[in-house]
């Protein structure tokens, strides 16, 4: 890690710059506290941190005013927050997954066993990001709950949340299934490079547009996100019709006589299927990574997080139960990531499936509803990919601000540069890893491979959080706490967790698992990267960026350490 000080400005600037953080001074920390005192005046609420009352559960290194400066300010209501969440759960997951956790589980019964399970743990999970979310009411969601428990070994809580949102937190597997349908639609095969250049365009587009214009990007993430319900709302009520026996399907109930025959019976290819359930059911923290930009952050979140996830809960069952009232099961296992595009041939004919996918692309792209009044073809895209763009983007911010070693210095990468409310930087850091991992897979596998290797370490990540949680109610039981989970709720997601994390590497009923020539238990190799991770930091490489460094609405080379 000591080769990267030749890339930290401070290094060059400062010869004699320490571990020690950087602090802003006297004059800029009192102008931020003035304006966080300012905008709680306007919306008549006081945002308490919990380490207002006790600084010993600070985390990080920055206060909760230098945490919170810069950007766009707190302009997320709960109409915003709720549409966030149900716009990064509905993604890929409900229209995509089902054939695969079939495919894993073997029965309709244990498919729809699965989907309640990944409902409940969700359930279970929001409610300790509750707690963690309301003690600390600032962006960054598992990264600042890590650094307020494990502060020891310095930094390391830091560096093993980065490895993760960093190098894993790519935004792929609704680019592949974009461009999957986009193709479709067009009557087009989809061969290696076609889907794959698709997939491209879409996250470039998603990184100028939240980079360029924010605030149009929060309008058309609220948009979409509602076309999605509407679109989920329209399955759920023709899976109905079709079970009333009012359609071209000759026998809707087939799949439900015999609901578990065929199931598995390895704890592998359950905690495979859980995964990819978890996967689409991702998004419940959302607004945890962003609270930096809500108003009254803790009423918000405690209104919009279980608002959105009980939507999404609800429309995801059903949603599954349409697809095999419409389908059978061998038609539902052989159709890949378009299962929705199936679920509508079935129902309406040939002619539908174009038109359904168009529909589904348009959950995930907000270049096409821009461009509605030139081609209703072209209201077709992005959506779930420009929702966890905004998110992650922001995570990384939070990252570089805190002191992360990044390539040519933090100042850059922690900056809103160049429009002054929006971290293009942190896009870009977003826009590598999704751009290696769309390209480098095997384009057959691709799509299960990235369910697997993402989940594995939330897995993780999840299990040190729920940790952490009993620690921090043992050893700071009178901490200020706006809302407590009720602890069986904990402990359950405490032992789901665990089990998750050591049924992976358990050989799988057919001994390969659902991505050859992959190994099955790749997905638990990313413990590897721990590796990389040093229990300690080089003298003089970890230095926190100022918020005063951070608001700047331009950038010069010299956030390179480039100029003398």
């Amino acid at each position: 890690m000591s080769s990267l000080l030749r890339f930290l400005p401070s290094a060059q600037k400062h010869p004699e710059a320490s571990s020690q953080p950087e602090y802003i001074d006297a004059a800029t920390e009192k102008s931020s506290i003035e304006k966080r005192k300012g905008e709680d005046a306007s919306l008549k609420t006081t945002v308490v941190d919990a380490s207002d009352q006790d600084p010993d559960l600070n985390p990080g290194t920055l206060t909760f005013e230098e945490d919170a400066s810069g950007g766009m300010g707190r302009h997320l209501g709960v109409f915003s927050c709720t549409l966030l969440i149900v716009g990064k759960i509905i993604g890929t997951g409900i229209f995509s997954t089902p054939s695969s956790i079939l495919g894993s589980v073997g029965s309709v019964g244990a498919s729809l066993m699965i989907w309640v399970l990944g409902g409940a743990m969700s359930f279970c999970g929001l409610c300790v990001w509750l707690e963690f979310g309301t003690m600390f009411p600032r962006s960054g969601g598992e990264k600042v709950y890590l650094e307020a428990v494990y502060k020891k070994p310095k930094h390391l809580a830091t560096l093993f949340f980065a490895a993760n949102a960093i190098l894993l937190g790519f935004t792929a597997a609704g680019c592949i299934v974009f461009a999957r349908n986009v193709l479709i639609a067009a009557g087009k095969e989809a061969t290696r490079w076609n889907s794959r250049g698709i997939a491209v365009g879409v996250i470039v587009f998603a990184t100028l547009l939240h980079g360029l214009t924010p605030r149009f990007g929060v309008y058309v993430m609220n948009g979409l996100s509602m076309f999605k319900v509407v679109i989920l709302l329209f399955v759920v009520i023709t899976g109905w019709v079709v079970l009333s026996g009012n359609t071209s399907v000759e026998d809707p109930h087939i799949n439900f006589r015999h609901a578990f025959e065929g199931s598995s019976t390895s704890s592998n290819d359950y905690a495979t299927a859980t995964f990819k359930v978890l996967f689409a059911y991702a998004g419940w923290s959302n607004v945890n990574f962003v609270l930096n930009n809500v108003k009254d952050p803790v009423r918000t979140l405690k209104i919009a997080a279980p608002l959105g996830l009980s939507i999404c809960t609800v429309f995801y069952l059903l949603a599954n139960v349409a697809y095999f009232a419409a389908a059978s099961k061998e038609e539902i296992l052989h159709s890949g990531v378009t299962v929705s595009a199936l679920f509508f041939r079935k129902v309406f004919g040939e002619a539908a499936t174009r038109a359904l996918s168009v529909f589904v692309a348009l959950r995930y792209s907000s270049l096409l509803l821009f461009m509605a009044s030139i081609n209703t073809t072209f209201r077709s895209a992005l959506g779930n990919v420009v929702t966890v763009t905004f998110a992650t983007a922001r995570v990384n911010q939070e990252l570089a601000k805190e002191g992360i070693p990044l390539p040519f210095g933090n100042r850059f990468w922690a900056s809103n540069w160049p429009t002054g409310k929006a971290p293009i930087p942190g896009l870009i850091i977003h826009l590598i890893p999704s751009l290696i991992v769309i390209l480098a897979p095997p384009p057959d596998v691709a799509y299960p491979f990235i369910l697997n290797v993402e989940g594995y370490p939330q897995q993780i990540i999840n299990f040190l959080i729920v940790i952490g949680l009993f620690y921090l109610r043992w050893h700071k039981p009178n901490a200020h706490r706006p809302f407590k989970v009720w602890w069986p709720l904990a402990v359950f997601f405490l032992a789901a967790s665990t089990f998750l994390l050591v049924a992976p590497f358990l050989r799988p009923a057919n001994g390969v698992g659902d991505t050859p020539p992959l190994p099955y238990y790749l997905v638990g190799n990313w413990g590897a990267l721990l590796g990389c991770v040093e229990d300690r930091v080089a003298e003089g490489v970890w230095v926190r960026v100022c918020p005063k460094e951070n608001d700047v609405e331009g950038w010069d080379g010299d956030y390179f350490g480039m100029s003398e």
